[in-house]
């Protein structure tokens, strides 16, 4: 792992340990990316709007483009307080493992790289943090253009976090943490888990520790972009299972149960980012060959 020593900040960032002081920051937020030099400007610019002040700590994961260099101009152009972390072992849990080392704050959110967020975004998630018992707060996807649909997808997402409200109901580019409740369920570990659907199965340890809250004006609008998410997401019978045995079978249905059928498909935590629209074929159809004779299909 690699840290940017020209980044904007006052601490050292060798430092791995959170240290409490008077002055110690409210939010950091980790950005993973690889090659999305198209969608970080756009990204950073929502981040460094933000009503509450933050720490930006990107976390390029072996990019082929020009991101990181595109990060580090947007940063410097902005005079935000930031860190760019490289982690070359790919994957998306290596690369926020990477990230939540460095954070100092009282919470932490993750961030897609091609995600748009409202200013009041961190504000909105603060205030559901602050409330007891909530460790983690979760954003529903909207279309930042069209206020009326986006009220109508929060009420939905409010009134099905009621009906089912030991799951998780967002993905991992609407997530915001309690740190110290974050590190203490065991954070981002590939030793715990390192496949698709980290975003669920870290909300899974969390909940132990707490609750879950969303609200209308926590949203945020994921890039219009292609997206290759079949190939990478669960099945229809294991979304059901997670339904009906995750509030009390949490343990058993990430680690026995859906942990062999993603090994069996080979869907490991850099599945993620091999998006055929992201790398070019032969690097890809390469990487995949490699992936297979590492991970091979059992029984």
């Amino acid at each position: 792992m690699l840290l940017d020593l020209d980044a904007r900040s006052e601490r050292s960032p060798l430092a791995t340990a959170p240290r409490e002081t008077a002055e110690r920051p409210v939010w950091s937020v980790l950005v993973p990316f690889f090659n999305e030099r198209d969608w970080l400007v756009r990204t950073i610019e929502s981040l460094a709007a933000q009503s509450r002040p933050a720490r930006i700590i990107l976390i390029d994961n072996g990019s082929s483009d020009d991101s990181t260099a595109v990060a580090r101009a947007t940063c410097t152009r902005l005079g935000l307080d930031h860190l760019l972390v490289t982690e070359t072992a790919p994957g998306k849990v290596k690369a926020l493992q990477a990230g939540l080392l460095q954070v100092r704050s009282r919470y932490v959110a993750t961030c897609d790289a091609d995600t748009f967020y409202p200013a009041g975004y961190l504000e909105a998630a603060e205030t559901l943090l602050a409330q007891d018992d909530c460790v983690v707060a979760g954003a529903y996807f909207a279309d930042p253009g069209d206020a009326a649909a986006r009220m109508k997808a929060g009420t939905r997402m409010c009134a099905t976090a009621r009906l089912l409200p030991r799951q998780c109901h967002t993905g991992g580019a609407g997530q915001a943490f309690h740190v110290d409740t974050l590190r203490a369920a065991g954070g981002f570990d590939a030793m715990l888990w390192n496949y698709v659907l980290e975003d669920h199965e870290v909300i899974h340890r969390m909940m132990k520790r707490g609750t879950m809250r969303y609200a209308p004006d926590l949203w945020c609008a994921p890039a219009p972009r292609e997206r290759d998410r079949e190939s990478i997401r669960w099945t229809l019978v294991e979304r059901l299972m997670y339904s009906a045995l995750a509030p009390k079978a949490g343990d058993w249905f990430f680690y026995k149960f859906l942990a062999p059928r993603l090994r069996s498909r080979r869907l490991v935590s850099q599945s993620i980012r091999e998006r055929a629209f992201q790398i070019p074929v032969d690097e890809l159809q390469t990487r995949r060959t490699t992936r297979a004779a590492a991970y091979p299909v059992c029984g």
